[in-house]
């Protein structure tokens, strides 16, 4: 009779067990979060249960390329928000939308450098990880440019978390209630067919293979395609809901299975300085937000939510719940989603030259079952997946 599994540690079971439980666990904490109704549930779920089996021992780890693939698969979806009336809107209201959106974008700089500075969080970490784009996009990004994916997944998706609930809270004051239950990705277009999932999956092939070639090219080719392909209306964007569970799924994971109990000590010891850099930059945010709607005759909950660092899904539907000006929330999300994901590159490297991040830590794997993170970030910001 065979001996039972070992409880304490899954690192000595079959590799193909490791992956039945992987997956299957993964899929479950997803569905579970996105049934209680947080954001980016089939992302924080199957990341949350990486984590676990990482530290546990769990030896299999998701390659590159399935990566890549997510990555071209978020870009889409993030093509999705470019359409002729948010285009519209950004024309009618350009002044409003490009002032909100480069506040927005200073004041995430200027709190990532008083994170950087005031803790011993690096400067490529802190910058990635109060970066006010898609969470996702952000994580991969990070992934591609040196940052440490975990602690950047962490301060992201504190930061959708606390943008959904202020922002929850405030429409509350305007006599909006239980909106937080209703966070979930914007619905998209009906299926239009087999030739045009296949046109997407086309895109998203195109994306892999600029990979290896182009920075981010897996996440930014995609994007910039798809969304021009979509204006001329040559393509529907239309990812089926699996797909993008998927994609969401291994991403999460990807990120989860690096992760052990070094870097676990390391984040607890620093989430509340994570915490309150976030609350600050919401908190400034909402300044800018009043400032504008009071100088330009804009109500400040549409301002506010236009304004709000971070999730444009869960923005939208809060503004659709409480009739703000949804046309000028999703320019405004929008434009700055893109000017983060296509600037962030360039910003990323003018601050670090700023502020200066030889001495500073990033998490690392530990050596020689050492329990801190190594001294110095030169090693891990050249660290390759």
């Amino acid at each position: 009779m065979s001996q039972p599994l070992p409880s304490s540690s899954f690192g000595s079971w079959p590799a193909s067990l490791q992956w039945l439980v992987l997956v299957s666990t993964a899929a479950l904490g997803g569905q579970l979060l996105a049934w209680i109704g947080l954001p980016a549930a089939h992302f924080l779920g199957p990341m949350l249960v990486a984590i676990y089996l990482g530290v546990h021992g769990l030896r299999v780890r998701i390659t590159r390329y399935p990566f890549q693939l997510s990555q071209g698969c978020i870009g889409i979806l993030l093509a999705h928000s470019i359409s002729l009336s948010v285009l519209g809107t950004l024309a009618d209201s350009w002044f409003i939308i490009v002032l909100a959106t480069l506040l927005t974008i200073s004041l995430s700089g200027l709190v990532s450098l008083g994170l950087a500075r005031f803790t011993d969080i690096s400067s490529t970490t802190a910058l990635w990880g109060m970066a006010p784009g898609a969470a996702s996009a952000m994580v991969s990004l990070a992934e591609e440019h040196g940052a440490d994916a975990r602690a950047v997944a962490t301060m992201q998706y504190v930061r959708v978390v606390c943008v959904v609930v202020l922002g929850s809270l405030v429409s509350h004051l305007f006599g909006i209630h239980e909106v937080i239950g209703q966070v979930q990705t914007v619905p998209l277009p009906e299926h239009q067919g087999p030739l045009n999932l296949a046109l997407i999956l086309a895109v998203v092939l195109l994306g892999l293979y600029a990979g290896s070639r182009i920075p981010a090219g897996a996440l930014l080719l995609p994007m910039l395609i798809g969304g021009a392909l979509q204006l001329v209306g040559v393509l529907h964007i239309n990812l089926p809901d699996w797909m993008l569970a998927l994609a969401y799924g291994t991403i999460g994971c990807y990120v989860g299975l690096r992760f052990d109990r070094a870097t676990i000590q390391y984040i607890w010891r620093r989430l509340p300085a994570i915490v309150a850099s976030t609350l600050v930059l919401i908190a400034l945010c909402a300044v800018s937000a009043w400032g504008i709607a009071h100088l330009l005759d804009k109500d400040f909950l549409s301002v506010y939510l236009a304004t709000s660092p971070g999730g444009l899904d869960a923005m939208a539907i809060i503004a659709i719940d409480t009739h703000a000006d949804v046309g000028l929330v999703l320019a405004m999300q929008t434009l700055r989603l893109f000017c983060v994901v296509l600037l962030s590159i360039f910003l990323t490297r003018q601050l670090i030259r700023m502020t200066g991040s030889g001495h500073k830590q990033q998490l690392e794997k530990p050596q020689a079952k050492s329990a801190k993170p190594p001294p110095t970030a030169e090693r891990c910001l050249h660290k390759t997946a």
